[in-house]
């Protein structure tokens, strides 16, 4: 009974101690047991879905004095913020150059990018560009593109396409397959099949 009673009180006093060695020996094993970490979570992937929707709207930027550059309007509207680009069904553009003339555009659809620098316009798109007179006195003829597909820059006064377009400048009228239109620099381009008629000036 003694041996006995004196084995307990020894194991007792060692028990703390085998159980702290089994608690370490437990958590060495979970660690090894664990599989590694594959590191850090991946990014969700963006995808192109709209994030929020307007219907009726009306929106404008402004230059930096304040005076409005764009203001974009339509029935309907879907801003997908993977592409930072709002897709807008029945849109009309007004856009406003430093000297305040004026390009409007109109489409079936539509699709601009974050500052409303670009425009691109599908189904019977018409971009028009209203005469003005110039520094010179010399008056620039109004300008209007037609076409199922136009691209305005608005800032930079461009236009182009890559499907068949329709161009009328004052009384003259030309049709290509493809064109590209500068204003600043006065340049177009038409390529493909191109037909034109000129008006005679009158004095």
């Amino acid at each position: 009974m003694g041996i006995f009673r004196e084995t307990w009180e020894r194991f007792l006093l060692y028990f703390p101690l085998i159980s702290m060695g089994l608690l370490a020996l437990g958590t060495y094993w979970l660690v090894r047991s664990t599989p590694p970490g594959s590191g850090p979570a991946p990014q969700r992937v963006a995808v192109h879905e709209p994030d929020y929707f307007m219907h009726e709207f009306s929106v404008k930027t402004f230059d930096a004095a304040g005076r409005v550059r764009t203001e974009i309007q339509g029935a309907r509207a879907r801003h997908y913020p993977d592409t930072l680009s709002l897709e807008i069904d029945q849109v009309r553009v007004r856009s406003f150059d430093a000297q305040g003339r004026i390009t409007t555009a109109t489409a079936e659809h539509g699709l601009t990018n974050e500052d409303s620098s670009e425009v691109q316009l599908t189904g019977n798109a018409v971009v028009v560009r209203e005469a003005d007179a110039s520094q010179g006195g010399m008056a620039s003829p109004r300008m209007e593109y037609r076409g199922e597909f136009l691209h305005a820059f608005m800032n930079t006064e461009r236009v182009q396409s890559h499907k068949p377009v329709e161009l009328l400048r004052g009384k003259d009228r030309f049709t290509a397959d493809r064109m590209e239109f500068d204003n600043v620099e006065q340049v177009l381009q038409l390529k493909g099949r191109v037909r034109g008629t000129l008006m005679p000036v009158v004095n």
